[in-house]
């Protein structure tokens, strides 16, 4: 059985993101993407999708109260909010209307999941919202994409530059803190911004510059493989490893270092990178953006 789903979100370039997701997912079918909450309500009801996939902050009318007008219309409809927002109180709110709320930063991670458990009648929130008070009708603790599982693989997709950025440092700045090596594989602009952000956060990159705890590493135009970020990245660990330290490797996922040329659409397996964080036992940060 074909999934039919309906897109609603006014940003086109995370539309286009959510679209390349789904397209090799056969069970899935997108049958209507649409950037308006009256245009989302009127469509919803049209069309009758077993899945929406809905934004908060739409021009006219928000997702909240777009949601509520489907629920009138038909109270069993299957909403799953993807909001960048990501505070308890929205998630909460939103829930009211929804059984799933996922924060598109997270996406490639936690949308799939978070499609399924929708579908079959449970609820999903993001592990970065996840809160005591976000629990499910039956006063169970909400599903999530799980926070007390240390993860050492950890594959992000963003709908621009400047939230990949921001995640980025905060993973980078994280690491420092705890003592830990930190490897960046990144464009030099990326790495400009993320140097820029700890900056501002007051992270002491230049002692741990001089540490050699902070490794900017360059992977020149035109030779954009995996393997030979992976020959860089071997020759940083076993340095930091001979000194006894925990290293974390932060990678821009680029379409180039990515399995196939694009993300894997079951998120954790979209990057080359598992069997390398296995091996070494680090901790890897992967973060996607769309450049379009």
């Amino acid at each position: 059985m074909v999934v039919r789903i309906l897109v609603v979100d006014d940003y086109q370039a995370w539309v286009r993101f959510i679209r390349s997701m789904l397209q090799d997912a056969l069970e899935y079918q997108v049958v209507a993407e649409v950037s308006d909450g009256r245009d989302a309500v009127q469509q919803a009801i049209q069309l009758q999708p077993d899945l929406i996939l809905l934004d908060i902050g739409l021009p006219t009318l928000n997702g909240i109260e777009a949601a509520r007008q489907i629920r009138q219309h038909n109270p069993q409809a299957k909403i799953l909010f993807v909001s960048e927002q990501r505070t308890e109180d929205v998630a909460r709110e939103a829930l009211t209307t929804a059984s799933g709320y996922v924060v598109k930063s997270y996406a490639a991670r936690e949308l799939f999941p978070a499609m399924k458990a929708v579908l079959e009648g449970r609820r999903f929130v993001s592990a970065v919202v996840d809160g005591p008070n976000l629990t499910n009708p039956k006063g169970e603790h909400a599903q999530s994409n799980g926070k007390t599982t240390e993860k050492q693989h950890e594959v992000n997709c963003y709908p621009d530059k400047v939230s990949f950025v921001d995640d980025f440092a905060q993973f980078v700045g994280t690491s420092l803190k705890k003592g830990s090596a930190v490897l960046v594989l990144a464009s030099e602009s990326d790495r400009v911004g993320i140097f820029q952000r700890l900056r501002s956060e007051r992270v002491d990159v230049a002692a741990a510059i001089e540490e050699k705890r902070y490794s900017p590493l360059d992977i020149p135009d035109g030779f954009h493989t995996f393997q030979f970020a992976e020959d860089l990245a071997t020759d940083a660990v076993k340095a930091a490893r001979e000194r006894n330290l925990r290293v974390g490797l932060g990678c821009e996922c680029t379409r180039a270092l990515c399995s196939q040329g694009q993300p894997d659409n079951r998120g954790q397996r979209e990057c080359m990178w598992d069997e390398f964080a296995e091996t070494w036992d680090i901790d890897v940060w992967c973060g996607f953006y769309d450049r379009s």
